[in-house]
């Protein structure tokens, strides 16, 4: 079972020709709305990636509560983990530009009130793998790694969005999931030693014994454990809308990984279903099936 503590948002999507500069006002072209969520997009990766999901977070008791839920309630994932409160449904307006790249400010309501005493709704067990984000109080995912490692359960931790105070619990996580920004940024504050990047990946992995993947966009990834170093290509694609690649990475990982796969393979598989990720707009309708990440690594692309 992969068990996501995280966000549930509704995403408010516009598209621009270019991104605007601060202070600045762009014409739209487009507007949207889609289920989105760092959790949410990441549980509906994984149930798409084969396995088995369950969803523990919450959303208001408002009218976006259930566009926000669709998705994940048509992949059959298990939502008696989602609460309702008095908050908003969380929210992210999006901007994304006609060269694929985006702009996103998330308004967490209800999110923030994801608690640790929630987690008792989670029923983590002895090799599940738990995954975990940075849109719920880090109070909650200090907690459900402490739950995770005394369960016998795999955590998962993706540090975005990036919080200096959060770069204490990396080492509680069994795998870390940063994009290159923000891995440049805790390891700063983490004090890493290394003249480039490469170098302080591989020292964190010494430091704390625990796998750190570090996910560099076109370039593909870079991931070390204490005893070796692994470096995966990205497809060679032309984007059309970057949101959500990354929650897509790291929900295929998670599946690929609780399915008994070697972190290379899992690596591989995730590389490819993020890429897909990035040829149809918005968040989780642009999350590729496991049929067409199968077909994609079978011809190479």
């Amino acid at each position: 079972m992969i068990i996501v503590v995280g966000s549930i948002n509704l995403d408010l999507i516009a598209t621009v020709d270019r991104l605007p500069g601060p202070g600045e006002t762009v014409p739209g072209s487009g507007f949207s709305t889609a289920p989105g969520g760092k959790g949410a997009n990441q549980a509906l990766a994984a149930a798409r990636a084969g396995a088995q999901v369950r969803m523990v977070g919450a959303v208001g008791k408002d009218n976006f509560a259930a566009d926000a839920l669709d998705c994940l309630k048509n992949a059959m994932i298990d939502l008696s983990g989602v609460g309702e409160t008095h908050a908003s449904t969380g929210t992210a307006l999006i901007l994304v530009g006609a060269d694929g790249e985006n702009m996103i400010a998330v308004v967490p309501g209800a999110n923030a009130s994801v608690l640790p005493g929630d987690l008792s709704k989670a029923f983590m067990k002895k090799g599940d793998v738990v995954l975990l984000q940075h849109e719920i109080p880090l109070a909650t995912v200090a907690a459900a790694l402490d739950m995770a490692r005394e369960a016998g359960a795999v955590s998962i931790l993706n540090t975005a969005p990036f919080q200096a105070e959060a770069a204490e619990l990396l080492a509680k996580a069994d795998v870390i999931v940063a994009n290159e920004t923000e891995f440049d940024l805790y390891g700063k504050a983490l004090s890493l030693d290394g003249s480039d990047r490469p170098a302080r990946i591989a020292a964190f992995a010494r430091r704390t014994g625990r796998t750190i993947i570090v996910t560099l966009g076109s370039e593909g990834v870079m991931a070390a454990t204490r005893d070796d170093f692994l470096q995966v290509p990205s497809l060679p694609i032309t984007p059309v809308d970057t949101v959500g690649a990354g929650d897509t990475f790291c929900g295929y990982l998670a599946a690929s990984l609780g399915a008994g796969l070697g972190l290379e393979d899992a690596l591989r598989r995730a590389a490819v279903a993020g890429a897909l990720a990035c040829l149809k707009p918005g968040a989780q309708p642009a999350i590729p099936l496991a049929k067409e990440v199968e077909e994609a690594l079978a011809q190479g692309r």
